[in-house]
């Protein structure tokens, strides 16, 4: 369709680069205003859980009907995607999504939300951003490389039978069934009318990614990859860009990172919340180190964030994207868990010397 624009003055990697900062940019401001973060609906406080899980399903849940859409009017297509290969990575899936959830519960944050709050000016997310980007290069084409071929190995055959449309009853009834399961929980979690009119909007996004990069933006003579919201391999593309701008040019990912950026700095600035946030102790520091390494490791195993794997992976229906997500889910639950038990030890053991 590119060619039928006229765009002459633009190829779709330049194209391509302004869609991923309009769509951050929304993004951003979109995400600050409605706090939108996972690790918030399975680790946070008992009283939060709720309502970000709300804000997390309803963005969900028009993600994949939008998705599956586009994919009946044959806009778009996952039949050579990743996320549909035949040969599922059962091990690097879930091994990489418990890391990418322990991550997060160290630094109080997914990537993408991270991001958010680094544009609003906190340099512990920013710093987790580099670290996270250094980690997830490292992990993709450097030193630990050899460690993400290995754990890639251990597959399962799916046979023709990769995404939920494979089931009986096709792709429009399981993502009429995942849409109106997030709609129930989404309804029942107590959120302002408003802020479940901005999640719906951020569940748009995602659509336009896919529509944009793999419908609207394709030049069969000079192709782009179909891509839409992650923060795994935009932030090494961040990374890679700023270093060596010169020889590499930006493209979707690097404006998705920059757009999301400015767009929670904007909001931020609005709404008089913007404000400079930095490490209280060392102990603090070497925990979001970790969990940054521990994201960047685990969102290139799982194959994408909660945006990647999640808010973009699971509209595709695919089972791997559902599991990637299912396993990050369960990597935070599980650490907060562990947490939470390390600090009522440690309180007890306070106790018990102040007694003696």
């Amino acid at each position: 369709m590119y060619e039928t624009l006229g765009l002459e003055t633009l190829t779709p990697r330049a194209a391509s680069l302004i869609l991923g900062l309009v769509l951050g940019l929304a993004f951003g401001i979109l995400a600050q205003r409605t706090r939108f973060c996972f690790r918030r609906s399975v680790a946070g406080a008992q009283g939060e859980r709720r309502s970000a899980a709300g804000v997390w399903l309803t963005a969900l849940g028009v993600a994949v009907l939008g998705t599956q859409i586009a994919v009946a009017l044959g806009w778009i297509t996952f039949a050579d995607h990743r996320f549909t290969a035949p040969e599922l990575p059962w091990l690097a899936l879930s091994l990489g999504g418990l890391l990418f959830g322990a991550g997060m519960v160290l630094t109080r944050g997914c990537v993408s939300r991270l991001a958010v709050l680094g544009g609003g000016g906190n340099l512990r997310a920013l710093s987790v951003l580099v670290i996270f980007a250094v980690v997830a290069h490292a992990t993709l084409k450097g030193v630990l490389a050899p460690l993400r071929v290995a754990l890639g190995g251990p597959t399962l055959s799916l046979g023709e039978v990769t995404t939920l449309a494979d089931l009986p009853g096709g792709a429009l009834l399981w993502a009429a069934v995942i849409a109106a399961g997030c709609a129930i929980v989404a309804l029942r979690s107590g959120n302002h009318p408003g802020t479940l009119v901005m999640a719906a909007l951020i569940g748009l996004l995602p659509v336009l990614g896919w529509v944009g990069t793999g419908y609207v933006l394709y030049d069969e003579f000079d192709p782009i990859a179909m891509e839409s919201l992650t923060f795994t391999l935009p932030s090494a593309e961040m990374l890679f860009w700023l270093i060596a701008s010169s020889s590499i040019p930006a493209g979707f990912g690097v404006g998705l990172v920059g757009g999301t950026l400015a767009g929670a700095f904007v909001a931020a600035l609005l709404a008089r919340e913007l404000q400079w946030a930095s490490f209280e102790n060392p102990r603090q520091t070497g925990r979001y180190a970790l969990g940054a390494a521990l994201m960047g490791v685990g969102g290139v195993l799982a194959g994408g964030c909660t945006l990647g794997a999640g808010l973009s992976g699971v509209p595709t229906l695919a089972f791997s994207a559902i599991l990637a997500i299912l396993c990050i889910a369960l990597g935070g639950a599980l650490t907060v868990r562990l947490v939470d038990h390390r600090r009522g030890e440690a309180g007890d053991g306070r106790l018990a010397a102040r007694a003696s």
